[in-house]
């Protein structure tokens, strides 16, 4: 199968917005000790609200088939969900495909200054008791030095595992008619938000942050759906040539 020019465009574009995300989050990266402080001040918060059910549900699912599964779902939820569906809906839907690709381009730009302000540990790294389930069930070591030399693990706040979940799942959800379909691409949100506390990766807080990041993000976004330079606009369709001899 081909790629067309736009399409090349496209991906080009977007990887090297990952590129520079990426950097610029792991050039952000706080130290462990302040970032294990703004955890406890996290989990302090949970408590006086009574939120704090972390380490229920991680218990709650240890050495069944369901937190296997979370764990997997988690690693796959950014590498190919993500870029599945802004596939999926360049091909089905350019506008839908414009609004989501710009939420997430609005959303990195709007976390970035976050992560370089308030570091946080996550629930693995802190005090919380709660262990790194993917790096026990996966073999995917998520503390090893080659990992985190490609992340910033202390990048916790916002959650965008969640908060693009969610978008995506919205998206995909309109693009399709098969009401079974759009009630599992709805799904998919609140399936990662379980998956990041189970695995030890996110706290409550962390969910709630990402939902306002990305809200924030698809706001921007739309915005700047309206600048026709950043839309991606259908290929002209040619007329056959015997109407041009009309």
């Amino acid at each position: 199968m081909s790629v067309s020019p736009r399409a090349r465009l496209q991906i080009g574009l977007f990887l090297l917005a990952y590129l520079l995300y990426s950097a610029a989050r792991w050039l952000t990266v706080g130290d462990l000790p302040s970032a294990k402080a703004h955890a406890d001040w996290i989990m302090d918060l949970e408590r006086k609200l009574g939120v704090a059910s972390e380490a229920s549900v991680q218990h709650a699912l240890d050495g069944t088939a369901i937190l296997w599964l979370l764990n997997h779902l988690y690693l796959a939820a950014q590498m190919i969900v993500v870029p599945g569906a802004l596939v999926f809906l360049y091909r089905r839907s350019l506008p839908l495909y414009d609004r989501l690709r710009n939420t997430i381009l609005a959303t990195w730009l709007l976390s970035i200054p976050v992560y370089a302000a308030f570091p946080v540990a996550p629930p693995r790294l802190s005090d919380s008791g709660l262990v790194d389930t993917i790096t026990n069930q996966t073999g995917f070591a998520m503390n090893s030095g080659l990992t985190t030399s490609f992340y910033n693990q202390l990048a916790a706040v916002p959650s965008l595992h969640v908060g693009f979940a969610v978008a995506v799942g919205i998206a995909v959800a309109a693009a399709v008619r098969n009401p079974i379909v759009k009630a599992l691409a709805l799904l998919w949100g609140p399936v990662i938000a379980l998956a990041v506390v189970a695995t030890g990766n996110h706290f409550l807080f962390d969910i709630v942050a990402g939902l306002v990041a990305s809200g924030l993000g698809y706001v921007l976004g739309t915005l700047a759906t309206r600048v026709p330079a950043l839309r991606v606009e259908p290929a002209p369709r040619l007329r056959p040539a015997l109407a041009d001899c009309r």
